[in-house]
């Protein structure tokens, strides 16, 4: 369970970056009987004082490293990935990932963590920009630059800017639960979970497409998961030809008909999963699925993990019903 929160922040930090963690774990929400639990936030740096910001301003901090030393959960913010950063910082890093605390980067916070040996061996990400130096750098670091974060035990990476709420609230959703994930999400109005590109972890959003007739008819899709859709009834749907709709909707989602309908009908298992109790068997109906064996094939296929294990992991305090 994640009660404290300690962000280490160094010069030349971002502060919209630091926000975004902040955000998530900073303000207090526990009035709005969400669930939500008020979080010990802390933010401390190697030298209390002013510390300057990357875009001209400062932030004072009075608090120092020690104020890390019994955190949950330790974030790194970015700070550029040519700035040196204090051995102190380092030994803090490795001393909360030894005594069992969650570990978070965000963009070229990265590079701190890789410096103190903690993303050796292991899978990670930064920003775009920097993800190749990150690997040049680091050979022992398994960098993935085409995800927004990446869970690798109890050490999260993420890319750039907006990435850090999709890692935060990944992180909140697997100790806490989905619901209060949600209820922060829901405040901040930002999406619950964006595709973070971990196998178990992955989110389909329902795009804007350009075309609003495409847009309606996905939207019907979702609404009438249970019943089959065949390319000549949804395209008479939409007043095309089999052979124009099947390229206008490739062009739109980037998949046929089929695999989008699959992989909405996994994300509506994804959410009963975490929100209800019903059995696997039932939320296979629900789901559009009709039979357990079948949304266990789609779920092993889509997120390389089973009904069950998914839920074990996104259901945070409630009983599992399996």
């Amino acid at each position: 369970m994640i009660n404290s929160v300690a962000m280490i922040v160094v010069p030349n930090f971002s502060v919209f970056e630091f926000g975004t963690a902040f955000e998530v774990f900073g303000v207090d929400r526990s009035d709005r009987g969400t669930g939500v639990p008020a979080f010990d936030f802390r933010v401390c740096t190697p030298e209390p004082g002013d510390v300057p910001m990357k875009s001209g301003l400062s932030m004072h901090v009075p608090l120092g490293l020690e104020a890390a030393a019994d955190a949950d959960l330790v974030i790194m913010t970015p700070f550029g990935k040519d700035a040196d950063v204090p051995e102190s910082v380092l030994e803090a890093l490795r001393a909360a990932h030894a005594r069992g605390a969650w570990v978070m980067s965000i963009c070229s916070g990265a590079f701190a963590l890789a410096r103190a040996g903690l993303l050796d061996g292991r899978r990670c990400t930064t920003h775009w920009h920097y993800s190749q130096e990150l690997a040049s750098r680091y050979p022992a670091a398994l960098v993935d630059e085409n995800v927004l974060y990446v869970q690798d035990g109890r050490i999260i990476t993420s890319a750039g800017t907006a990435a850090g709420i999709d890692a935060s609230l990944h992180l909140v959703r697997v100790e806490l639960g989905a619901n209060v994930a949600a209820s922060i999400a829901r405040d901040m109005v930002v999406p619950p979970h964006r595709d973070g590109g971990q196998a178990q972890y992955i989110d389909r959003p329902m795009p804007s497409c350009g075309s609003q007739p495409i847009e309606e008819l996905l939207r019907w899709m979702v609404r009438n998961l249970e019943e089959e859709h065949s390319v000549n009834e949804l395209a008479a749907r939409v007043h095309m030809s089999p052979r124009t709709f099947a390229r206008r909707f490739r062009a739109e989602t980037g998949a046929t008909p089929a695999a989008w309908l699959n992989s909405q009908r996994v994300l509506r298992a994804q959410e009963l999963l975490e929100t209800t109790d019903l059995n696997i068997d039932e939320i296979a109906r629900e789901a559009g699925f009709g039979h357990s064996v079948l949304l266990r094939h789609h779920f092993a296929k889509v997120l390389d993990t089973s009904p069950q294990s998914y839920r074990r992991t996104f259901r945070g305090h409630l009983q599992a019903v399996v």
